[in-house]
C-alpha cells in the first residue's frame, strides 16, 4: 500500500471510556474502536468527539464536555507507550509515528462554550483543536441540521467564535451545521474547515449530508470531508456495504477533487456499521478496495490520511 497510513476524523468511543464501559485497548471488550485494531490497521491519527449527550443540554453542557475533556487526557496519559496528543504543528510532524497512535481532541457541539468566549480558552488551554459549532439541535452559535427548515446564519457569538478559533489555531467543523450556518462559516473563516464526518447529498438524500455545491465550495476553501460509515448516511432505505463507502469516496472525489476527500469513520457513534467495515480493524479493505477501483498509490495517500494532515498543518499553530 505504499506509504498508506489512516486518519480517521471521527469516532465517538470516548464515551464508552469516560462511563468506564471500555478501556479502548482490547478488541474483546466489543465496540468499534480500540488502540490494538486501529494500530493493526495502520490508524496514525485518530480525531476523538467529546460529544455531549442530549440528556446535559443545555444546563449541564459545559460539566459534561470538561468530564469528557478530563477522561481523554486520563486515557491519553494512562498509555503513553501507545498514543500521544496532538496540539500543535510539530506534534503533526511526528505523524505517523511507528508505534504510538495520534490523539487530535475535538468537542462535539459548541454548548459546551454555553454563550462565552472564554470557554472557548480555557478547552484550547486543556488541548480541545477541534470544535463541530453544533450537534443537530440549535445552540447559541448556530443551528444544527435538526431544524430542518432554518435559514438562520451564525449568531453573533457563533461568529466571534469561529474568528477567535482561526486565531487560536483552531479547526472548525461544520458536520451537524444547518446550510445557511455552513455558508456563513466559509464567509467568515479565514483558515479552511472540515466536515469530519458527512457524506454526500447526491447520493443519499438525508439532512446530514452534502450537496454538490457545498463540496465545491469546502474544496476552494481547501477543506476536506471526512465521509461518514453511518448506514443511513450511505444509502436510502437499505443495507450499507463497504462499496457504499467508496461510491461516497468516489463521488466526492470526482465533484470537489481527491484532495478534498477523507475518512470520518463515526465509529462508536453510529448504532450499525456498513458490511464489511464492522469496526477499524477492517479498514485494511478500504484501502484494497480503493485500489480495486482504480485510485493511485499517491491519490489512496491522500485520502486516507494526508489530505486530513494538511488541513491540520494549514490551521494548527
Amino acid at each position: 500500500m505504499g506509504n498508506s497510513y489512516i486518519v480517521d476524523g471521527h469516532c465517538d468511543s470516548l464515551i464508552h471510556f469516560v462511563n468506564g464501559e471500555r478501556t479502548l485497548e482490547d478488541p474483546s471488550e466489543g465496540g468499534h474502536w480500540d488502540t490494538q485494531r486501529a494500530r493493526l490497521a495502520g490508524v496514525a491519527l485518530q480525531f476523538m468527539a467529546a460529544f455531549i449527550e442530549t440528556k446535559y443540554k443545555p444546563a449541564m453542557s459545559t460539566w459534561r464536555g470538561l468530564q469528557l475533556i478530563e477522561g481523554a487526557h486520563r486515557f491519553i496519559e494512562g498509555h503513553p507507550e501507545q498514543v500521544f496528543l496532538v496540539r500543535d504543528k510539530f506534534d503533526l510532524m511526528q505523524i505517523p509515528d511507528p508505534t504510538r497512535i495520534g490523539i487530535l481532541l475535538s468537542v462535539e457541539g459548541g454548548e459546551i462554550l454555553g454563550e462565552d468566549l472564554f470557554m472557548l480558552e480555557l478547552i484550547f488551554q486543556l488541548g480541545v483543536r477541534a470544535l463541530g459549532l453544533t450537534w443537530n439541535q440549535r445552540n447559541a452559535l448556530a443551528d444544527g441540521v435538526g431544524e430542518t427548515d432554518s435559514q438562520c446564519k451564525l449568531t453573533n457569538f457563533g461568529q466571534k467564535v469561529v474568528l477567535r478559533m482561526n486565531q487560536l489555531g483552531m479547526l472548525i467543523d461544520v458536520s451537524h451545521l444547518n446550510e445557511a450556518g455552513f455558508w456563513h462559516v466559509l464567509e467568515l473563516s479565514k483558515a479552511p474547515v472540515t466536515a469530519s464526518h458527512s457524506c454526500a447529498k447526491a447520493l443519499c438524500a438525508h439532512s446530514r449530508n452534502l450537496t454538490d455545491q457545498q463540496l465545491c465550495a469546502l474544496a476552494k476553501h481547501k477543506g476536506v470531508v471526512g465521509v461518514n460509515f453511518y448506514p443511513r448516511f450511505l444509502k436510502e432505505n437499505d443495507k450499507a456495504s463497504r462499496d457504499d463507502v467508496i461510491r461516497h469516496i468516489y463521488h466526492i472525489s470526482e465533484v470537489a477533487g481527491v484532495e478534498t476527500v477523507g475518512l470520518g469513520s463515526d465509529f462508536d457513534g453510529i448504532s450499525e456499521t456498513p458490511e464489511g467495515l464492522e469496526h477499524v480493524g477492517d479498514y485494511y479493505h478500504l484501502l484494497e478496495d480503493l485500489t480495486r477501483i482504480g485510485f493511485s498509490t499517491l491519490e489512496i495517500e491522500q485520502i486516507t490520511g494526508r489530505n486530513f494532515i494538511r488541513l491540520l498543518s494549514n490551521v494548527l499553530k
